[in-house]
């Protein structure tokens, strides 16, 4: 008993979420408000100006559903179409423009100013390869103690890593002081 509950409750949620958005976006059938529409058959073509209720007989005997798509035109235009159908067609089409969207991912390089020339030149071979893989790096230098009493030592520090990698990156963001650290932001070329 307990999991057909669930199952209605789930049903009637999809059911409302579904006449929740197409009352959002669209009017349907009897929701149209005008008494005169453009109508738009199921082929397409233009039948031109009916009443509305023209047009729901017309919807009802092909057994479709009557859609206001474009209700600031005058008089509305009203087309004949299979609603869930063209639901799931919209949000099909949004999925995939999601999908083909390019995310661009931003790595960070972290370093103090008494980082050794080893252990940067890693990490800048690290940002280096990054950046060939069309990522953008941020590179932080964070400060501790009275080391921040000294922020030239950093800005030395970025502006020679942005001459290593000048070959593959640009400055996208010039060197900023920020709270305890200063950071700078490189993009690929």
């Amino acid at each position: 008993m307990g999991i057909t509950f669930v199952l209605k409750t789930f049903d009637r949620f999809r059911r409302s979420a579904i006449t929740i958005s197409s009352k959002d976006d669209y009017r349907i059938n009897k929701h149209i408000r005008s008494t005169e529409i453009r109508l738009i058959d199921q082929d397409g073509e233009n039948v031109g100006v009916v009443s509305l209720r023209e047009g729901l007989n017309r919807a009802e005997e092909a057994g479709l559903d009557l859609v206001e798509v474009a209700p600031n035109a005058d008089p509305p235009v009203a087309r004949i179409m299979n609603f869930g159908k063209f639901l799931y067609e919209k949000e099909k089409k949004e999925r995939e423009a999601r999908k083909s969207q390019t995310k661009i991912e931003i790595k960070e390089i972290r370093l103090r100013p008494k980082t050794t020339d080893h252990h940067k030149g890693f990490k800048v071979r690290d940002a280096r390869r990054w950046l060939k893989d069309d990522m953008k790096v941020t590179v932080t230098i964070r400060f501790r103690g009275r080391e921040i009493t000294y922020p030239e030592i950093a800005l030395e520090d970025l502006r020679e890593i942005a001459e290593e990698l000048s070959d593959v990156a640009e400055v996208e963001q010039a060197p900023k002081m920020e709270g305890r650290s200063m950071f700078m932001m490189l993009a690929p070329k």
